[in-house]
């Protein structure tokens, strides 16, 4: 009997070693990882693109160098976009916006008709550019990745914070990193 029990710890053991080693393989091999799906890292040069604004203009990112740029990707299906926003308006363009910060909302492969009614909708007014194919996207990020996700730049062109999803702490990180910048 004494045997018996013996063997059946030593099987429940090895069977909780399985679960724990498939456990911490599966959140190894995730979608995003501990870099939260960013190609890019703080103190990189941002990427040098062009984008084309749903008010049909055009920006290219290199003409930007001297002033902070916050880089917002969005969607009018992200739900945690549709939370973010308001508080990007409210609290970081509409204060900032006279004080050398540039906000671009990058809305991920949707036509234009769709990203001026999602910017009406949401009641925000800095500029969304259109990302076709996700092409800027993934200059920052795993095309496979979540697409809430905030770029800030410095004035020399450097990646100066990342941001992935909605968190109340990490966006008020986010804005005290933006005021520090803009001081700089």
């Amino acid at each position: 009997m004494f045997k018996i029990s013996i063997m059946k710890i030593k099987s429940q053991f090895i069977v909780l070693l399985v679960t724990a080693a498939f456990v911490i393989l599966s959140c190894k091999s995730s979608k995003e990882p501990e870099n939260r799906g960013f190609i890019v890292n703080i103190g990189d040069v941002c990427p040098d693109f062009e984008m084309v604004l749903a008010n049909d203009s055009l920006v290219k990112m290199s003409d930007l160098k001297g002033k902070v740029v916050m880089l917002q990707f969005t969607a009018s299906w992200c739900g945690v976009c549709r939370e973010e926003m308001p508080h990007i308006e409210k609290e970081i363009w509409l204060p900032l916006k006279t004080k050398g910060l540039v906000v671009i909302g990058i809305d991920r492969d949707e036509p234009v008709e769709t990203v001026r009614k999602f910017a009406t909708d949401i009641k925000i007014t800095y500029p969304l550019a259109l990302d076709p194919g996700a092409q800027i996207f993934s200059r920052f990020a795993l095309k496979e990745s979540g697409v809430t996700r905030n770029v800030i730049v410095d004035k020399n062109g450097r990646i100066a914070y990342l941001t992935r999803l909605f968190n109340m702490e990490e966006f008020n990180l986010m804005k005290t990193k933006i005021e520090g910048l803009l001081h700089q």
